[in-house]
């Protein structure tokens, strides 16, 4: 018997649920690009973006992914044989790492596994000893293993040393969830995406960038025509702004999706993050004794609370996944980089996405789901 008809539930970190107000602003036919409606609508989204970021200087909009912002932000700041220092506390530091390789750069690895976070002390240490790296990249939530990273703490030791590299921080997966202040953390470059935090659809990548970020530029070997992060920051024209045609409907849909973050108040929307979080946390412990699941990362400092990563005997982690999906309507995330696929421990990951548009009652449904099938696993 199956309980899934009815609205289902997407639980996965990203795309992420999509609140009714942005569904229904896109809902619309398409705009002229040439004049009206839509330029003025990016013209409101440019500062709630740099508010939601809490910063006063730069943002380029791309019609992108993820992916598409790690080459963006390395393309417009670095020249070829630049060294770069990638912290990789899961699957996706470690691909930002590759990116930067592909493009010339000589990527210094720092891998601090897959359930601590980066330690800030050895970071200290390897900024000392060479002053001349050009970037530090690092994901402030590695979306693969839920880990969080102190973005603040990385700001201040590197003001305290003076060092002259770019702070890089990947909030694909903690952009309008956990608490982000660019400017007053002394972050150089942010990326992000619309589909998790911002209750978007995938499909637009932002970077956020200093005016250090922006004196690098002047000076890089890498920028492409598209990625050029400069007439999108400062366009003359409106195509400018996205070096083509504008992605209209995105735009009309992040245009509310911010007025609801702003109307919420980001510290409001951090803090029910975080509650939402615990509420997760508490529950998934009191299974680890009964039904061995285990939580990802030990300390709650360095949780993320946008995502939670768990494992359990394998296959347990897939069967559980399917029968969420199948008999109950909730998709839970698979999981990522833990395992090599297809070998017999990659069965025993799962992750919760817990980001944006949820409340209580949504995630304590997914919880009461697991809570059901756990006792019916093999």
């Amino acid at each position: 018997m199956s309980l899934a008809n009815g609205r289902p539930y997407v639980a996965i970190p990203g795309p992420s649920v999509m609140p009714d107000r942005v569904i229904q602003a896109m809902m619309r036919p398409a705009p002229n690009i040439y004049e009206g409606d839509i330029q003025d609508v990016t013209e409101r989204i440019v500062p709630k973006l740099k508010q939601v970021a809490g910063t006063d200087d730069y943002v380029a909009i791309y019609i992108c992914n993820g992916h598409g912002t790690w080459e963006a932000c390395l393309t417009n700041c670095c020249s070829r044989g630049d060294r770069v220092l990638v912290l990789v506390t899961g699957r996706f530091g470690r691909i930002w790492g590759e990116v930067a390789t592909r493009l010339g750069l000589e990527a210094m690895v720092m891998d601090f596994g897959k359930s601590d976070p980066a330690n800030i002390d050895q970071v200290r240490s390897s900024l000392q000893k060479d002053p001349s790296i050009k970037a530090v990249l690092v994901c402030q939530t590695d979306t693969a293993t839920s880990i969080r990273n102190d973005v603040e703490a990385l700001g201040q030791v590197m003001k305290d040393l003076n060092h002259d590299a770019l702070l890089m921080v990947d909030a694909m997966a903690s952009m309008g969830c956990d608490r982000l202040d660019m400017d007053a953390w002394g972050v150089d470059v942010v990326i992000a995406g619309s589909q998790k935090g911002l209750m978007t659809p995938p499909g637009l990548g932002f970077v956020w960038f200093s005016k250090k970020a922006m004196a690098a530029y002047h000076k890089a070997d890498l920028i492409t025509p598209y990625w050029d992060w400069g007439p999108r920051a400062n366009p003359n024209l409106f195509y400018e702004y996205f070096y083509g045609t504008a992605p209209t409907h995105h735009l009309y849909g992040l245009d509310v999706a911010l007025d609801m973050l702003l109307e919420e108040g980001m510290d409001q929307v951090w803090i029910r993050h975080k509650r939402l979080s615990e509420i997760i946390w508490d529950k998934a412990e009191t299974w680890g004794p009964i039904h061995e699941v285990r939580l990802n990362v030990a300390d709650r400092a360095y949780r993320s609370h946008s995502v939670t990563a768990l494992s359990m005997p394998s296959p347990k982690a897939d069967q559980l996944r399917h029968m969420a999906e199948h008999e109950y309507g909730v998709t839970l995330g698979i999981g990522l980089g833990m395992a090599e696929p297809g070998t017999p421990e990659a069965g025993g990951y799962f992750r919760i996405g817990h980001m944006g548009h949820v409340n209580a009652h949504m995630v304590m449904g997914v919880l009461a789901v697991i809570e059901d099938i756990l006792p019916r696993l093999d």
